[in-house]
């Protein structure tokens, strides 16, 4: 079982002990970055203040096997910078985590960070009904396409892109400011428990340690530095989403931004991205565009798009009449054997963006 080393351990029950110290200087996000580069000793003398002298000593005298044994016990896994799991793609940072936890599949990290680049889709927690939908549905067809979308399980745009991702086959990491056992917000907690069933929930943070608003700013570097693209779908000016792609810019990442009506708050901090030089998003394809080059977004709009892996029985017997070439409702219902039985997963396959309904009725596999 991969495990985090004993210097790693440290490194990381410290950051966790330290946060309520680290969130007194949350207001300077360089500084934040700059002092999570620090040794140990120099993170100590720099953040603990008047208990330096016992956080000092219980570094000393902790335990890592017995820290690792209490991350096991809340159903988490550790991986550290020197672990051939590790992400190297945060090698990039100049203050990268110690240690990953993971709640979830351990060995799904690697299948979702490879073969294909990530993509980072981030926005407002107040987003409004388009961007939620477009959150959505570029998250499920990003999945569909083998492409796996990160972001943080925010309220709002990051939600949608989780949920989204979810419904097209599950290629989705949660990157959190908290311990990655913790559903935060808790009314997402349903979709926590989604997340770590079909994709991954992980953080710097161990588990037990509560969201503090450093980490916030903190985890975007994560999301940033695990991505090849950096996508805001939709931000106001101060949005936090924006610095993901201040980041993403400074990793060397493609940073894209969805343009939205130039009066509409929602949309102002999304814009002057798109006026900076980002790419400019309109649907999935454009990411596609940017990430994986022309001809292969191309490709991906003419070719059916690959089928989620949750399909029932039925709605993978739909799918086959379609295939064969009965495309009308009524075909597809002589095909499987009654119309009752079709009705539902034909709705749900479109929902899904399995199927495509064209105008005269009849259906097509995207």
């Amino acid at each position: 079982m991969s495990e985090a080393c004993d210097r790693c351990t440290r490194r990381s029950w410290l950051v966790g002990r330290l946060s309520s110290h680290l969130d007194q200087i949350r207001g300077n996000r360089p500084v934040i970055r700059g002092v999570l580069a620090l040794s140990d000793r120099k993170l100590l003398t720099a953040l603990a203040g008047r208990e330096q002298s016992k956080i000092t000593a219980q570094w000393a005298g902790l335990d890592p096997a017995a820290e690792r044994r209490k991350w096991r016990a809340a159903s988490t896994s550790a991986i550290c910078r020197h672990n051939q799991s590790f992400p190297q793609s945060l090698a990039d940072l100049p203050d990268p985590p110690a240690v990953l936890h993971i709640y979830g599949e351990l060995g799904r990290l690697d299948e979702l960070l490879a073969p294909s680049p990530a993509v980072a889709l981030v926005g407002a927690r107040r987003a409004s009904a388009d961007g939620l939908e477009l959150a959505r549905e570029l998250g499920r067809t990003l999945s569909l396409c083998g492409v796996s979308v990160v972001s943080g399980m925010a309220l709002g745009i990051d939600s949608a892109a989780h949920e989204g991702a979810l419904a097209g086959g599950g290629r989705t990491i949660a990157v959190l400011a908290c311990g990655p056992e913790r559903a935060y917000p808790a009314r997402r907690k349903r979709l926590h428990s989604e997340l770590a069933e079909r994709g991954v929930v992980l953080s710097e943070l161990p588990p037990g340690i509560a969201p503090f608003r450093w980490a916030f700013p903190a985890r975007n570097r994560i999301i940033a530095a695990l991505s090849q693209m950096a996508v805001v779908v939709e931000a106001a000016e101060r949005s936090g989403s924006l610095i993901t792609a201040e980041i993403a810019a400074d990793l060397g990442r493609t940073v894209g931004a969805v343009p939205g009506h130039p009066g509409s708050w929602h949309s102002s901090g999304a814009n002057a991205l798109l006026r900076d030089g980002a790419h400019l998003i309109r649907d999935a394809r454009d990411i596609l565009d940017d990430a994986f080059g022309v001809e292969a977004a191309v490709a991906a709009d003419r070719e059916p798009l690959p089928l989620p892996l949750s399909l029932s029985d039925d709605q993978a017997a739909v799918v086959a009449a379609v295939e064969a070439g009965f495309t009308t409702a009524a075909s597809v219902a002589e095909y499987c054997g009654g119309a009752a039985e079709v009705v539902g997963p034909l709705t749900e396959l479109e929902l899904l963006g399995v199927l495509e309904r064209r105008d005269d009725g009849s259906y097509r596999r995207r």
